[in-house]
């Protein structure tokens, strides 16, 4: 169980993140076209999973938008951009930030994300939602990186993401 901090208060997640070096637990999420999408849809392609409470909250969105300007330039990576936000509010955003190169992914049909990812806030005002945590793939699916952040109110570290693929940023 992982801490995370919200208006000076402390609140606990479901588990922990996936262990550096371990294969991550696949995921069945819903794109912006309303699919359903598992990793066999990025199949030999390295990942990173943004992991965000919503993304209409200041923090988040910047995220967001960070992760399209850096992954930009990399075709060999997916970027992921996970939370329970509707397909709908992903499209939204990434249409009005002019966004091309993230995937928005919803859990909204698929229980368990928040669990196999430690990322479920299980007590608070935010219970249900996701904690803010970063976790790069590579290729075959095996975990390179991790950030949970405690503070939802920070941003991740762009250049560790980054870095654990083999890859220096412009950041």
């Amino acid at each position: 169980m992982a801490s995370i901090q919200h208006n000076n208060a402390t609140y606990h997640t479901h588990g922990e993140l996936p262990a550096i070096g371990s294969r991550a637990p696949d995921v069945s999420l819903v794109n912006t076209e309303l699919q359903n999408v598992t990793f066999a849809n990025f199949m030999g392609v390295r990942k990173i999973l943004n992991i965000i409470l919503s993304i209409d909250t200041d923090v988040c969105a910047r995220s967001v938008i960070e992760f399209d300007r850096l992954g930009g330039q990399f075709d060999d990576v997916a970027m992921l951009m996970v939370s329970y936000d509707l397909p709908f509010a992903h499209k939204r955003f990434q249409t009005e930030h002019e966004l091309t190169h993230v995937n928005g992914l919803s859990a909204i049909r698929h229980a368990g994300f928040g669990e196999n990812y430690g990322v479920q806030i299980v007590d608070g005002p935010l219970a249900g939602m996701f904690s803010r945590a970063v976790v790069v793939l590579d290729e075959n699916d095996t975990v390179v990186h991790r950030e949970h952040l405690e503070d939802v109110n920070r941003e991740p570290d762009y250049r560790a993401a980054f870095r654990a693929l083999g890859i220096e940023t412009d950041e």
